[in-house]
């Protein structure tokens, strides 16, 4: 079979949560399954990296598709070229779009929904493009894919598709992520926050992702417990509203706040490993990778108690309300008083990581594909 493939999100050291799941899920699925060819298709110059195995056809096309104009001319014209020379047997789009010009078979991932619920946190054209076009790609599609149970019965009731037609995969967590020695953790410490432990809150610095409260959380923390504890943030810039930047200088313990901005895995998992706590509260996600990271690191958590958060964790994390300053704030006391807590939620992490491997996600995305095909 020819399987088409949309890879513009495959960006070398640029890899978000959809682009870790095209990366982590297609890299095992084009290895084991060698009977089958694969075109990915990028919209600008790839990485050989990419190129997992030797069924895979790589294929640049114009334009680059960051822009609801440029979505536009990159699915419903150049992807439909393009098919009428490669004649797939089936699309896979890992990142929510699909192309309705294209006369092939389609499966499509949609992560979550979160355009629907806080459309004001995304650019007036970036919504209004979404808000039209998904709808019916979740019409178009033959089969639909998702991280969790909440999203496929988000994606149901919000577009009426049958649940019958919506497939859940999850996702999983790169396995590097492990626990450190108490040496790495004091080193990190040195690095990062002068010598102090630390929560952490790591993504894109997005409204959703609820900084807002967690800065918030934070300052009343530090004003109830004399305590030498920092909040590290690692993550981009992406969406540094002005509300963000409003909680932020308000604090009377932005001194105590500090900025790593993107680091590298290597880092990243020693980063994780050597926290207090993940501090991960956002008030919206399709599933929450940094929360399977937690655990696969050996990390406690503190997670929100929406949407699919609580599904991930289980009873492996405390859940806070992310709409109530003083739930956050409570548990990070808890969290940094209770040593015995501490360990208890990091045996019952270490039992939850095990539902959640990208080989996982590999197997369902494929056996999704063998329905459409």
């Amino acid at each position: 079979m020819k399987i088409a493939v949309n890879t513009r999100l495959l960006l070398k050291n640029r890899l978000e949560g959809i682009g870790w799941f095209t990366y982590e899920s297609l890299k095992r699925i084009t290895q084991q399954h060698p009977e089958h060819e694969f075109f990915f298709i990028f919209d600008r110059k790839y990485d050989e990296s990419f190129i997992f195995s030797d069924n895979i056809t790589p294929i640049v096309i114009p334009p680059q598709a960051r822009h609801p104009i440029l979505f536009y001319l990159w699915f419903e014209q150049s992807i439909p070229r393009l098919f009428k020379r490669i004649k797939p047997d089936l699309f896979l789009s890992t990142d929510g779009y699909l192309s309705l010009s294209a006369k092939v078979k389609s499966l499509v991932v949609m992560h979550d929904l979160n355009f629907e619920h806080y459309p004001q946190d995304l650019p007036w054209m970036v919504r209004k493009h979404y808000r039209h076009y998904f709808p019916r790609y979740a019409r178009k599609a033959a089969r639909i894919a998702t991280v969790s149970e909440y999203s496929k019965k988000d994606i149901s009731e919000l577009y009426t598709v049958t649940p019958h037609k919506i497939d859940v995969v999850y996702n999983g967590a790169n396995e590097g992520f492990k626990p450190v020695m108490e040496d790495t953790k004091k080193q990190v410490w040195k690095k990062y926050t002068q010598n102090c432990p630390y929560f952490l809150f790591v993504g894109a610095l997005h409204p959703r992702k609820n900084l807002v409260n967690l800065f918030k959380a934070f300052d009343l923390f530090k004003s109830r417990k004399s305590t030498n504890i920092k909040l590290l943030i690692v993550g981009e810039k992406m969406w540094w509203t002005p509300e963000i930047r409003n909680a932020y200088e308000q604090m009377k313990y932005k001194n105590e706040v500090v900025f790593s901005g993107r680091i590298e895995f290597e880092q990243l998992q020693k980063v994780v490993a050597s926290a207090l706590a993940l501090t991960y509260v956002s008030y919206f996600e399709g599933f929450g990778i940094p929360i399977v990271e937690a655990f696969y690191a050996g990390t406690p958590v503190i997670t929100s108690e929406v949407t699919s958060m609580p599904e991930v964790a289980g009873d492996a994390a405390l859940l806070v309300d992310p709409f109530s300053i003083r739930s956050i704030t409570d548990a990070m006391v808890k969290i940094s008083s209770d040593e015995n807590l501490r360990k208890l939620l990091i045996e019952k992490g270490n039992e939850r990581k095990k539902l959640f491997s990208w080989q996982i996600t590999a197997d369902r995305l494929w056996g999704s594909i063998e329905k459409v095909l």
